[in-house]
């Protein structure tokens, strides 16, 4: 049962924290009281995110079949029950009011003589298209990518295809359609990760999946029947690696009438940063075909931990609603979790928005994702001289909400504790990039992929003038927002214990004024 905690089985102690101004001779004290934040009972193992969806325990991937239907958001996923490290996959099933409290259901899909249940999406299918729904009952149809460990083993390269399977209990039950594979293979190695939306524009359901280096979008009048339309990607995109579960919607431009359609594909390996990573396209949908005159490589999150990414089907209001697998292939299987491993981001809601000539996907954390937000501890006006820093303590340290605005041009961040752990973000806006270290942020040594070195990200259309900074801090994450989302970092770490000290430093010409620090306490939402 997941309820919200309000306070519960939380120690309070009181410490006396000096805060200074290094590198000039004024010293600010002040009393500061800090909680101790380590939770007694259920999700309480090390590094269990307090605020972010975790199985309960062993071995998660992929969010697969994200869908909306009476007034419930339904998350299925990649999950392996017999292990933290990857196996044959089934779907795990967990549902949710607001996408922050969770509930565990029962196993959705199991693997049977076709294959593991590979990854996929899910849709409501309101007119019965299928033949599955009854008079007083939507079918909840389920299409997923079979896989045929024993014909991989054997070195076929048609060892994939798509099944689908329907549900007229809301997700709780499921049967698997007679007539599975819709889909065959015809000799595509990765063949797989269908997302299956309803076509307006050509009154069919649409299938995208992705075969290799390149997307193949298909049509069906009833979720069984399938007819290839086209292909995208082939030369377009990046293609340092396989591609993998696609997306693809409409969204208005912020401010304007204009709709265009935003294409999600995720890569593994070849990302910025190295291992996996989800680019995004966007251009324009008659019905059958997308097409981009995009040149540029675009990226969802800059950081090394959020991918295969994919959106609600049916979400309330048409909000097109992102959540990713927060871990990256080159090391997922290693992280220092002993009962479970893996977890997904905070859901965030995707707009576009125009810059100049350009367009641009943000992505934000969800307005729900603000009602567990519980506390917040405001700083007084800080001022930073050029070249100067200040420390500020952190009262709710790995489970808050950090928020400011940041006036001056570059800065640097770094998150501390007493055991000497750092976390490290430059924001170097003359240069035009953020620099993120993790080198030194706690347990580290579990892979020589973790940390190989610093994380870059390209900022080149950040806006003049002040930017806003909102950084998550969970037991084994940071999710840093700037500009409201126009350029995101998502980053797992394993801090050997809280951090507790934020220090900013000033390294511009000109003084530094923030007005607004905040930290908020966010409530743990696992009991």
């Amino acid at each position: 049962m997941v309820k919200t905690l309000q306070n519960k089985g939380l120690k309070v102690l009181v410490l006396l924290t000096v805060v200074s101004i290094f590198n000039c001779k004024q010293e600010v004290k002040q009393d500061v009281v800090q909680e101790d934040l380590e939770p007694t009972g259920y999700y309480v193992e090390p590094y269990r995110s307090q605020y972010h969806f975790t199985p309960e325990e062993k071995w998660m991937n992929d969010p697969n079949g994200l869908v909306y239907n009476d007034g419930v958001y339904h998350l299925f996923y990649q999950y392996y029950p017999d292990s933290t490290v990857w196996g044959p996959m089934h779907w795990g099933h967990a549902v949710s009011e607001d996408m922050m409290e969770w509930k565990h259901k029962p196993i959705a899909l199991f693997p049977d003589e076709h294959g593991l249940i590979f990854s996929g999406s899910a849709v409501m299918d309101h007119n019965n298209t299928s033949g599955f729904g009854t008079e007083d009952k939507t079918a909840m149809v389920a299409i997923f990518t079979y896989h045929d460990m024993a014909g991989e083993q054997a070195g076929t390269k048609d060892f994939q295809t798509q099944g689908i399977a329907y549900s007229l209990d809301n997700g709780d039950s499921w049967t698997k359609y007679e007539g599975n594979p819709v889909i065959d293979n015809t000799g595509i190695k990765d063949f797989r990760d269908p997302k299956v939306f309803w076509n307006d524009k050509a009154e069919v359901w649409t299938m995208l999946l992705v075969a290799g280096d390149h997307l193949q979008i298909w049509n069906s009048p009833n979720l069984k029947e399938w007819k290839k339309v086209s292909e995208f990607g082939k030369d377009q995109g990046a293609h340092g690696g396989v591609w993998e579960c696609p997306d693809l919607f409409p969204l208005q431009i912020e401010g304007t009438d204009e709709i265009k359609w935003v294409l999600l594909i995720s890569i593994n390996p070849g990302a910025p940063n190295g291992g996996s990573g989800t680019q995004y396209f966007i251009g324009d949908f008659d019905g059958t075909t997308f097409t981009t005159n995009q040149v540029e490589h675009k990226w969802v999150d800059l950081g090394r931990d959020n991918y295969a990414g994919v959106t609600y089907n049916d979400a309330p209001n048409d909000e097109r609603v992102f959540i990713g697998w927060m871990s990256n292939w080159d090391y997922a299987r290693d992280t220092p979790t002993e009962k479970w491993r893996s977890a997904m981001t905070v859901p965030r809601l995707l707009t576009l928005r125009k810059l100049g000539d350009e367009v641009t996907l943000f992505n934000y954390p969800l307005e729900s994702f603000e009602k567990h937000v519980a506390l917040a501890y405001p700083e007084s006006v800080i001022e930073i001289l050029p070249t100067r820093k200040r420390i500020l303590p952190l009262k709710y340290g790995n489970q808050s909400k950090t928020k400011f605005t940041l006036s001056v041009p570059n800065a640097q961040m770094y998150f501390r504790n007493k055991n000497g752990d750092s976390l490290s973000i430059d924001i170097d806006r003359d240069k035009k990039i953020v620099t993120l270290d993790r080198r030194k942020s706690g347990k580290v040594d579990f892979s020589e992929k973790f940390t190989p070195g610093v994380q870059q990200m390209k900022i080149p259309n950040i806006p003049e003038g002040p930017i806003e900074i909102v950084m998550l801090l969970d037991h084994s994450s940071l999710e840093l927002f700037i500009n409201g989302g126009q350029y995101v970092m998502t980053n797992q770490i394993f801090p050997n214990e809280f951090f507790r000290a934020l220090t900013i430093v000033n390294n511009s010409e000109e003084k530094l004024k923030i007005e607004d620090f905040t930290e908020h306490k966010v409530e743990r939402v696992w009991d």
